[in-house]
Formats: structure tokens, sequence, C-alpha cells
């Protein structure tokens, strides 16, 4: 005779399991609420309190921590002295283990938690039960997701039971479910510590799978960093509202978009192609937000229109039909914003292979993760102090205008977005454009700064004259600097700091230029 344990937190279909167990003539035993549940389905149950001789105490702590429940799961059925000394303490073998764990997550996120009521929804039999049914998977049946139940109800019923291959698929998807669990737990308990574990478990949960990677010939998968709260962030959390799956290279270039829309206030619109923003402006919302929005997408867009063509569009605010409209009107591969109106979806539908994605309205603190060859790099982001330019240091004889500061502000908040070695070039409206800025020239990933002056410049055409410049770390000498400046640049803004300096300065004092030094560098690698 077959026997269960069915003890769950989530009780979602336990009904037709265990009407479906006991079809199948298996002994069921259960605990608090889930043994009302049971009953309630007609389901024959007895308690577990039955194989322990021993009731729930401690307000329910403690209900299956017993050898008469777990001598009864880790017993070796192939091995005569374990089942012997299960008979010397009238014992009987456990066949199958339905356990989910206390929702500590959600508990985790309510907001107020109090850390004692936290701590109680930390399952400890739960995962002792799972853990010892999934360590005997070969005898014993671990279930720890409701999806599960109609599978194995129908392996039951087969001739010769489950097989090896199912028992060993549900078992390690059982320790992968504990281990997520306990790295939830972790992650509240440290989230405030401020220091850098020796050991680092990280829960990642899919999302999708891809059709491929960067390439057709690499195999791929969308995985969510789980947050404390047990919830997710950023693309994670996205609605996708239309369009083909998103692929490998999307998602980067998606995460990238919104990395940049969402860093700036209040609207902004990028552009974005191979992880670099070839398109980006900001724009007072002062003609209404879906007057702003179209007018930042016009500026965006004509930073680069050329390389705009199949890039990924972000808006950090909500889409109407005006500016619905105008992406129809070229070809992208995916819009993200924080919302769109039912006429903006009514227009973009037009595009049906069009991805539309609604973003989160905030991101999650969290680490940035790269991989490199055998491992994983962890940094906080790179965040930006306001007062980084305008509390920078003049440090030539000519004083930036009003303009010039706005759009030096723009161009070093942008240059941080863009691949190092990185340069943008940016303007500010004045008179009637006042409040609009705008990137008209970018130069990323070179190995030499000058070169990516060079790129920019050209990029920029003749927006170059009368922009200014942000370099996201410090010129090494003055070449770079003068092919600015034979360009029409009028104010560079750098970290400063190099042994070339005082050439730099003089160069660009040469040229009655504006240079402004912030003390930071922001590589974006």
């Amino acid at each position: 005779e077959m026997r269960a344990i069915l003890s769950v937190s989530n009780k979602e279909d336990i009904d037709l399991l265990g009407q479906g167990l006991a079809k199948l003539g298996v002994e069921i035993y259960s605990t608090g609420g889930t043994q009302r549940v049971l009953e309630a389905a007609g389901v024959p149950v007895r308690a577990v309190s039955d194989l322990t001789g021993f009731p729930e105490i401690l307000g329910g702590r403690v209900k299956t921590l017993h050898p008469g429940v777990h001598g009864g799961i880790l017993a070796r059925r192939n091995i005569d002295a374990d089942l012997e000394e299960l008979n010397q303490h009238n014992l009987n073998t456990i066949d199958l283990v339905a356990v989910n764990l206390y929702p500590f997550g959600a508990t985790a996120a309510t907001p107020g938690i109090s850390l004692p009521d936290a701590l109680e929804q930390i399952d400890i039999g739960g995962p002792t039960l799972l853990r010892a049914a999934a360590k005997n998977y070969l005898a014993v049946l671990p279930l720890c997701d409701p999806a599960d139940y109609p599978a194995v109800l129908e392996a039951l019923r087969r001739p010769g039971g489950p097989d090896e291959a199912f028992r060993s698929r549900l078992a390690a998807k059982t320790f992968r479910h504990t281990a997520r669990y306990d790295a939830l737990i972790a992650a509240y308990l440290d989230q405030d510590s401020g220091s850098w574990p020796e050991r680092l478990p990280l829960s990642l949960s899919q999302v999708q799978k891809l059709r491929y990677g960067e390439n057709p010939q690499q195999q791929a998968a969308f995985y969510a960093v789980d947050l404390p709260h047990g919830g997710v962030s950023g693309l994670a959390a996205a609605r996708q509202m239309q369009g083909k799956p998103l692929s490998y290279n999307n998602l980067l270039d998606a995460s990238a978009a919104w990395s940049v829309a969402s860093d700036y206030q209040p609207v902004a619109v990028t552009i974005i192609k191979h992880s670099n923003p070839c398109g980006l402006a900001q724009v007072e919302d002062d003609g209404g937000l879906e007057q702003s929005t179209l007018a930042a997408y016009e500026l965006a867009l004509a930073g680069d229109p050329l390389a705009a063509f199949g890039g990924v569009v972000a808006v950090n605010a909500p889409v109407a039909g005006a500016l619905a409209r105008r992406l129809t009107q070229r070809l992208y591969e995916i819009v993200l914003a924080l919302d769109f109106s039912a006429e903006a979806r009514d227009i973009l539908s037009t595009r049906p292979n069009l991805r539309v994605l609604a973003m989160p309205p905030t991101l999650a603190k969290e680490f940035q993760y790269r991989s490199v060859v055998g491992g994983l790099l962890l940094q906080e982001p790179d965040h930006l102090d306001d007062s980084e330019v305008t509390g920078g240091s003049v440090v030539t004889r000519r004083l930036p205008s009003d303009a010039e500061w706005q759009a030096l502000s723009f161009a070093w908040r942008a240059v941080r977005h863009v691949k190092s070695n990185a340069i943008v070039l940016a303007q500010a409206g004045e008179g009637p454009a006042a409040g609009q800025t705008a990137l008209v020239g970018m130069g990323a990933g070179q190995p030499s700064r000058v070169a990516a002056v060079e790129i920019a410049v050209q990029r920029a055409g003749p927006r170059a004259s009368g922009s200014v410049l942000a370099s996201d770390a410090f010129f090494p000498k003055a070449d770079g600097i003068e092919a600015a400046a034979r360009a029409g640049v009028r104010a560079v803004v750098q970290p400063g700091g190099s042994r070339g300096d005082d050439e730099v300065i003089a160069a660009a004092d040469a040229a009655g230029l504006v240079m402004v030094f912030t003390g930071k560098r922001h590589f974006n690698h």
C-alpha cells in the first residue's frame, strides 16, 4: 500500500491530487489547513500526528519533524536493515510527499512587515520534507508544484509507475525550489548589511526560452533575478502588449534603452542601436505630455536617422496616439514606455511584428551582473550625482552660458550609457526651443579617445558646431580637444586627472572653449 503526505501552503488543486491518490488506493496523511481542504473535498485523510504519535506543538512550528515521518521517507527500500528497523519501531514507508512552502517572499514584501512576522514565514518542516523526499527520489515522489499534479497521477496509473527519469526531474526541481527559498531568505536578512558576502546564493527564475542567443548556433534563455521580497524588476516585470517574442539581442538593447530613458526627467526619448544611444532627447513638459513626448522623439530621431532604422525606442512616459502614429512610420524592433493609451495600442497594432513593452514605473535597486569566464562580476549601479557638473571645476578662462550648463549636464548623464571610450555631443535649445536638449553625435567603444571624438564629430556633421562634448574619462593629451574645437564644439565636460591636464586645458583656452572637470569617471565597458 502506498502512503502520501500532503501539506501545502498553496492549496491550488490539492483537492484534485487528493481525490486522484485516493482512487489509486493511496493512504493520505495531512496537516492543519490542508487536511481540512481534503476532508471538505471528500478525500479520506488522516492527521500526520497519527504517524508521529505526537501533537503539533509551538503554535504549529513543529508538526512533521519526527522519525515517524522522516524514517518512512528516508528508508532505503533496497536495504533490508532499513526496512527491519522501521518494523522494529512500527513505522511505515512514505511514498509521496506533496509540499509547498510558506510564502516568505510575499510576506517580506508587505509594507511595514516586522522582522518577527517575516521570520514566522520561514518554513522549516516543509523544506525538510521536500529535501528528504528528493534525496530518496528513487522510492519517494517529491512534489513541490501544483502544475505537476496531473503528470504524477498519470504516471502512477501507468503499469510500473513513474520511471527513474521522471522521478529524477521531480527531485531536481525540488532542490531548485528549496534552494530558491533559502536564497530569498538570505537576501532578505542580508539586504541592509552593506557587506559583500563570501558566498552569494542567487535565485533566478526562467522568464522565457529564447529562439537562440546572439547568433543562431547559440542556445539561450532569459532568467529574472528574484528579489529579496520574491518579486522581479525591469524587463522581467514588463508587460509585452504585442509583437514577436523577444530575442537575446532584443533584450540587451531593450535593457540599454530603458536604462537611458529612465535616467532622465521629466520627459525623455532614446533610440538604441547595438546597446548604444544613437538618439536621445529631453524636453521640459510645458506643452502637454503628448506634445512633449512627440517633440522628444523628433529630436532623438534627428540624432542619427540612418542608425535609428531597426532600433529600439524607449519613452520614460506614456505613449499617446500622436507619437504612436510617428513610430509606425519607421521600422523599429521594440518600443518601451511606461504605458500606452488605447488609441496608441490600436495604431501600433498595425505593425503586428513590433514588440511593445509597458515597463514598471520603478526599477529595483539591485546589483549589476556581468559574466566572465568562470564567474560573475557584481557591482553597484553607477549612480550620478546631479551636482557633478554644476559643482565641478571650471578650469578654463571662459565660463559656461546657461544653455551650455544645461547641455553639459545632459551630455554628462548620457555619456555614462555609451560604451567606452565614450564621447557624446549635445546641444541645448534656446529661445522658443529652451528646455529641449538632444544628443547630436556619439562615438563609442573606440580604442583611442581621439578616434571616438572624430566619430562623434563626423556623425554630428554641421550640428557639431555650437555643441558641447562629454567624455567618460580624461583626455590624455590635447589631440581630442583640438579635433573637437575644429568642428565647432564650444564646451567640454570630463573627469580630469590626467598628467596631460595642463596641455589639454591650454588647448581649450587657445580655442576659446569652456572646460569643466567633474573629478569622476563613468566608464561603461
